[in-house]
């Protein structure tokens, strides 16, 4: 059975999913950056550091949310980059961003379903995405999307959640996740529910070699895992 968001509900998980992230589309940044202490900033950095490989010009983020992965991507100096995602309060809040930084010539964020996507195959450089994948209602689905609209030669970046392995760090990671970050997160947001689901879905989550199996199922070669801090978070790697 899928994990959502809300239990209660028979809606599907994708539409779930969207509702929890319009629901708290004004307080994520905030709570990114102090539930991570910080860290997601670091971990946007590193997966960045690996989509610079190929000098991407026309870059794809998927799930882009508020824009941060994509805002991080300027560095590169692309053409364009374009960001999806199913949450349109998410989007308002990027945009926001995007005009702020006077950003918004080049970071195009567009409402889109990352499992079917609107775009022609062979279409785009590099395609990335950060906490994303994780919430996708058919993963390979959505992982097949992103290798069709993946140029020949083009890579893949995905920064996710995983479960770090090692004492005391996997112990303290669960403890965190169960019983700290719900609270701050219902406290702040206001929807209990989705930080909640966010320990949920991570411990659901097919993570390390077994991510990078599924990438070469759906026709990712030379793909590759880097686990950060501890194996909080992981980047995967691949290419079409």
């Amino acid at each position: 059975m899928a994990v959502v968001p809300y239990k209660d509900t028979p809606d599907d998980k994708k539409s779930q999913v969207a509702h929890m992230f319009n629901s708290i589309a004004g307080k994520y940044d905030f709570l990114n950056h102090f539930l991570s202490a910080g860290v997601d900033i670091y971990w946007r950095k590193k997966a960045i550091d690996l989509v610079a490989r190929n000098k991407p010009q026309l870059i794809l983020d998927i799930a882009t949310g508020t824009g941060d992965f994509a805002i991080e991507a300027m560095r590169l100096k692309p053409r364009k980059v374009v960001g999806v995602d199913i949450s349109e309060g998410m989007l308002a809040v990027g945009r926001e961003k995007l005009q702020k930084k006077q950003l918004s010539h080049v970071i195009e964020l567009k409402t889109g379903d990352s499992e079917n996507l609107e775009f022609e195959a062979n279409q785009f450089d590099a395609v990335m995405a950060a906490f994303g994948v994780r919430n996708f209602e058919n993963l390979e689905k959505g992982l097949a999307e992103m290798y069709r609209v993946l140029k020949p030669g083009g890579q893949v970046v995905i920064l996710e959640f995983s479960k770090p392995k090692a004492f005391p760090f996997k112990q303290g990671y669960n403890f965190y996740f169960k019983h700290i970050l719900p609270v701050f997160g219902k406290l702040i947001s206001k929807d209990r529910a989705a930080y909640t689901y966010l320990p949920e879905s991570v411990q659901a989550f097919p993570d390390g070699p077994d991510f990078t199996t599924i990438l070469t199922q759906v026709g990712f070669k030379f793909t590759a895992w880097h686990p950060l801090t501890f194996g909080i978070s992981s980047i995967y790697v691949g290419t079409k």
